[in-house]
């Protein structure tokens, strides 16, 4: 499922316009970016939580030349599914 079907089904559970449901989209999408960013962590009860991974810097390899090369320390965001939507899939 793409954005544009998740709107699709958003706005034939809401019975809202398509607009009205890409609004809604959006705003459920910005409030978990801003909430990432804050608070380190969303947590959405019976689905999942969003949280901030940190990783540590690291000798990795150029696969064009076998050269080593160091990978800077980075941040990226990790979703761990909670245990009812894990049963659910």
């Amino acid at each position: 499922m793409n954005k544009a079907e998740l709107v699709g089904a958003v706005q034939k559970s809401l019975d809202d316009s398509k607009a009205g449901a890409e609004r809604a989209v959006n705003a459920v999408i910005d409030a978990i970016k801003k909430g990432v960013k804050k608070d380190k962590a969303v947590q959405v009860v019976g689905f999942g939580t969003f949280s901030v991974r940190k990783r540590a810097a690291r000798q990795g390899r150029n696969p064009q030349t076998g050269e080593t090369i160091k990978i800077k320390a980075s941040r990226s965001v990790a979703f761990k599914p909670s245990k009812t939507f894990k049963d659910m899939v």
